[in-house]
């Protein structure tokens, strides 16, 4: 007979049409329960096994998000959860407010300044450049395809996470190390625009490799989550130059304007400026 999780499982499968990596997550994140009918304290005694095995907060509330949809859709109900259901529940843990990890200016100027040699180097450049000035995810740009980039209006389509596509726009700068690397190594329209040599998808963990060593190469130590960094210095950049908080919530394919808010708190150099404009020590 079926357990109760595999049939959870196949109903967000073909009746909410999730993707592959959210039914893994889905598997993954289940394990953590003894049974599919926990109580209270079997809840209790999952966070505390997570935290035991080194989970951070913010990992463990990933898993808790999982449990809570499992635990309300076994609780039948088909409303949204909240107000009057009475099903098994567990809060998520408070997470900390760090400041998110970005290149300096400096750093970004080197990268943007590097004369890249032959065909891989090549590559390596465009990729920084891209995930620069587009602000994507490493997913979404190991995925692109040459035919998902419109030279004429400045546009490029990504695939987001849970099968959302977006369109962004990019530089015209962009567009001229695009034009060039498509031409000069004849890529069609159908090929992986960052491909290995077999055409093949550019791994995520050797893009990391290649990246951080070009970090080194240029003299800086790369800062944590190096490549998604790249996606927090695109977000400063832009709020910094005047941007709308709701445009860049559609540039980068964030569902909630929270999630983008955050960025905002990352623009201490800002703060500092205007801080010694308004003091009234300054003279």
């Amino acid at each position: 007979m079926e357990s109760r999780f595999e049939h959870f499982i196949r109903e967000r499968q073909y009746l909410t049409n999730v993707t592959p990596a959210t039914i893994e997550w889905y598997r993954r994140c289940l394990k953590w329960l003894p049974s599919d009918s926990p109580t209270q304290e079997d809840l209790k005694d999952a966070v505390l096994r997570m935290r035991q095995k080194g989970l951070k907060e913010t990992g463990v509330n990933t898993v808790l998000r999982c449990i809570n949809a499992y635990l309300h859709w076994s609780g039948g109900s088909e409303r949204k959860c909240g107000t009057g259901c009475n099903h098994p529940r567990i809060q998520q843990l408070k997470e900390p407010r760090l400041v998110l990890p970005t290149f300096a200016d400096a750093q970004v100027k080197r990268l943007v300044g590097w004369k890249p040699k032959g065909k891989y180097e090549r590559r390596l450049h465009l990729l920084v450049l891209f995930l620069l000035d587009t602000g994507c995810r490493i997913s979404e740009a190991l995925t692109l395809r040459v035919s998902d980039v419109n030279f004429e209006d400045l546009l490029v389509t990504l695939d987001g996470k849970g099968r959302k596509q977006r369109v962004v726009p990019f530089s015209f700068e962009l567009r001229k190390a695009l034009f060039r690397y498509i031409g000069e190594y004849a890529r069609k329209p159908e090929s992986l625009l960052f491909a290995n040599q077999g055409e093949t998808a550019w791994n995520r963990r050797n893009a990391l490799r290649d990246v951080k060593g070009l970090c080194w190469k240029l003299g800086f130590t790369p800062p944590a989550r190096t490549l998604h960094a790249f996606r927090h210095s695109f977000s400063v950049n832009y709020l910094r130059r005047g941007g709308s908080v709701f445009h860049l919530q559609k540039v980068l394919g964030h569902s909630t304007l929270e999630m983008t808010r955050r960025y905002a708190n990352l623009v201490t150099t800002d703060l500092q400026a205007v801080h010694e404009r308004v003091s009234l020590l300054s003279k």
